[in-house]
């Protein structure tokens, strides 16, 4: 427990679970804690210890059977969010664990409401869930090219200037509904400046192994920079909530980026007092009789 109180005083700073004040420009995407670059590799060594702790967590979780642990990632393109996921659950067992790219709906998904194809998707209990991309993008990339809002197919009348602050308060409502029945939520916004963007966008267009990432896209979502920014704050602003919360974590720096992501992870999963389920003497004097029966075999 003393280890799960540094953990929690080391993602506080990231934590949001009241928006009413919250203020990206207050958050800076180079923030590494005051940890200099010479930590990186502790840090390595750290988040190795946390990918440990984490299979131990996630094979209680999974035993035990009674809660499920929903993890959101959201962010501007390179910001990390696919490493991040790789390295932060490389020790998880695939058995246990989901992890969903929403991309953009099919015609199918697009006559539902927003929240439909995501329902189907949220992890059973015993088992986490990771959802890179989410419903969120009908608040943020919906809102910021609002010709996609148009091929949703609502009523005009449905359309108005109070469509995104009910959205927002559907998304509050439905995550409330799932904290209800036992599906723990963190969310999680990388951070990334749009500098080390435009960075790691070069680095792609340099490397042939990583030309395949890059799209002409990117581009056309980075021109819209400031429409995105503005949308992300205003996001974690109305649905940063103490049961749903979001963490704001620096992406300049990929290292600092999954230690954080990994120390909230096992934070959260420590905060369950998570158990093998017991066995009652009754139980035990049955295991004990085909123990006897299996030794006796010839």
């Amino acid at each position: 427990m003393k280890n799960r109180h540094r953990l929690s005083e080391f993602v506080e700073p990231y934590r949001v679970d009241k928006g009413k004040n919250f203020k990206l420009k207050d958050h800076d995407p180079g923030d590494t804690g005051g940890l200099s670059e010479e930590f990186k590799p502790t840090a390595i060594d750290l988040l190795q210890k946390s990918v440990h702790q984490l299979a131990d967590f996630q094979d209680k979780l999974y035993a035990q059977d009674r809660w499920a642990l929903l993890l959101i990632f959201q962010a501007m393109d390179a910001a990390g969010k696919d490493s991040t996921i790789k390295h932060v659950m490389s020790g998880i067992n695939p058995q246990g664990c989901q992890v969903y790219s929403f991309k953009s709906p099919s015609t199918e998904e697009l006559d539902h409401d927003f929240l439909w194809r995501s329902v189907s998707r949220v992890p059973e209990r015993g088992r986490i869930g990771i959802f890179n991309r989410s419903y969120y993008e009908e608040v943020l990339v919906v809102r910021v090219h609002r010709n996609l809002l148009e091929a949703q197919h609502l009523p005009d009348e449905l359309i108005s200037k109070k469509i995104w602050q009910q959205r927002f308060e559907d998304i509050n409502a439905y995550e409330r509904y799932l904290t209800r029945n036992g599906v723990v939520i963190r969310k999680f916004f990388l951070n990334v400046s749009k500098a080390e963007q435009k960075k790691r966008f070069l680095a792609r267009l340099d490397d042939p192994h990583k030309n395949w990432k890059f799209s002409e896209a990117d581009l056309r979502e980075r021109d819209c920079w400031k429409e995105y920014q503005d949308a992300y704050e205003d996001m974690i602003q109305n649905t940063a909530t103490k049961h749903a919360p979001w963490f704001v974590v620096p992406a300049d720096n990929k290292w600092f980026t999954r230690l954080v992501v990994g120390s909230v992870v096992a934070d959260t999963l420590a905060g369950l007092n998570l158990k093998y389920p017991a066995v009652d003497a009754a139980k035990r004097k049955q295991l004990a009789e085909v123990r006897a029966n299996l030794v006796e075999e010839k």
